[in-house]
């Protein structure tokens, strides 16, 4: 009996070895969905490029990339999805932009893992795998509680974004005092940021103050008025942080519109979100020191110095996060012992990538951040 028990764990364990011997000797076919022709190819290129350097990491020989070129149109997209579809693919990364998935919920068999970081109105069959802003807000809230910031001001631009930005601070919970909703026209800009941080009751409040110094009796009335004359304003604000939900020029618009109002670095938190390292966040000293969650910066530079080596030109931003997302369906796929079915990102999961962590949880992806603020000459990592 002992004999027959040991010959059957031996047979169940070869059986097993078998299995998965075949499982992972099978061609493991990833397919990607970017623009490679067209107003978009340069985009395009750079994530195939990126998806070949993780093919390159992982040790499988097995792992293939299927690229197809999207054009960056709707309709392409759906013939080249049914394409891969016809070639047994069914996890695809890609499309690249929004407008894109409109028709991909045809194929419900596949998963696409979309690299925009809107996660609004998708079909079913896409998880959108950008740094979305729920990610960024969750790494926000971290930063508050860390420095004890309980009066915080969310500005958010009134744009095709807005929405997924109000969104976001729901599933965050984020605990804020005010959320303002700003015009993009710079002549509409300043006075909305006036009514909001009270600007002239503050301006006129100074010159209450001098007025009634110089009706005084004070002994030090000249020294004090002195003193006065230097402000732009007198009186408390209300608030002791603000996020600003926007990039680039419409960043720097509202900030300065901020300080023009008297409200500046050194009275409260100014904090942003993900800005990708932008060099000319540097130059603005009057912000410094400014906040903003982001990817993991070393990992970030690596991936830059690594892929301009390889290919003489420097990345597209997004392409890190289709680097990493050839990682991830590896990991996957492994841990769903070569299996490829819809259940592969409903199952709880964590995955470290080059990013940060990726969080996986039923048809979700969000990401464990890092946070970093533009101060001086230099970018530092607060956590």
């Amino acid at each position: 009996m002992k004999i027959i028990s040991l010959f059957l764990v031996s047979s169940l364990l070869t059986l097993f070895l078998y299995h998965e011997r075949v499982y992972s000797s099978e061609n493991i076919k990833i397919g990607l969905m970017v623009p490679l022709t067209g107003e978009y190819r340069s985009i395009g290129k750079s994530i195939l490029n990126a998806t070949k350097l993780a093919i390159n990491k992982i040790d499988n020989d097995n792992v293939l990339i299927v690229p197809k070129d999207t054009k960056g149109d709707p309709e392409i997209t759906l013939k080249v999805a049914k394409e891969l579809r016809d070639n047994d693919i069914q996890i695809v990364i890609g499309p690249l932009f929004n407008k894109n998935l409109i028709y991909l919920n045809e194929l419900d068999k596949m998963i696409f893992l979309s690299l925009s970081n809107k996660v609004l109105e998708t079909p079913k069959n896409v998880i959108s795998a950008g740094i979305n802003a729920e990610s960024q807000i969750n790494t926000i809230k971290k930063f508050k509680k860390k420095f004890n910031l309980e009066r915080t001001i969310f500005l958010i631009p009134d744009t095709d974004y807005r929405s997924e930005i109000e969104n976001a601070i729901i599933q965050t919970k984020i605990k804020l005092k005010e959320k303002f909703i700003y015009n993009t026209d710079p002549t509409k800009l300043t006075s909305q940021i006036e009514e909001l941080t009270r600007y002239g009751q503050r301006k006129q409040n100074l010159l209450d103050e001098i007025k009634r110094l110089e009706n005084s009796d004070d002994i030090n009335k000249e020294k004090k008025i002195e003193n006065l004359m230097k402000k732009d304003t007198l009186g408390g604000i209300n608030f002791d942080s603000v996020i600003i939900a926007d990039f680039d020029e419409s960043l720097k618009s509202v900030a300065t519109s901020l300080l023009y109002t008297d409200i500046s670095s050194k009275r409260i938190n100014y904090i942003g979100l993900n800005q990708w390292f932008d060099k000319s966040l540097i130059n603005e000293k009057s912000l410094h020191p400014f906040y903003f969650p982001s990817i993991n910066r070393n990992n970030y530079e690596e991936y830059k110095k690594e892929y301009l080596n390889i290919f003489k030109e420097e990345p597209n931003q997004i392409s890190f996060v289709s680097y990493d997302l050839v990682g991830l369906i590896y990991f996957l796929i492994y841990k769903n012992e070569f299996i490829i079915d819809e259940k592969i990102f409903y199952k709880k999961n964590k995955f470290k990538g080059k990013i940060g962590i990726f969080e996986i949880n039923k048809n979700k992806i969000n990401h464990i951040l890092n946070f970093y603020s533009a101060e001086g000459e230099e970018f530092k990592k607060i956590f």
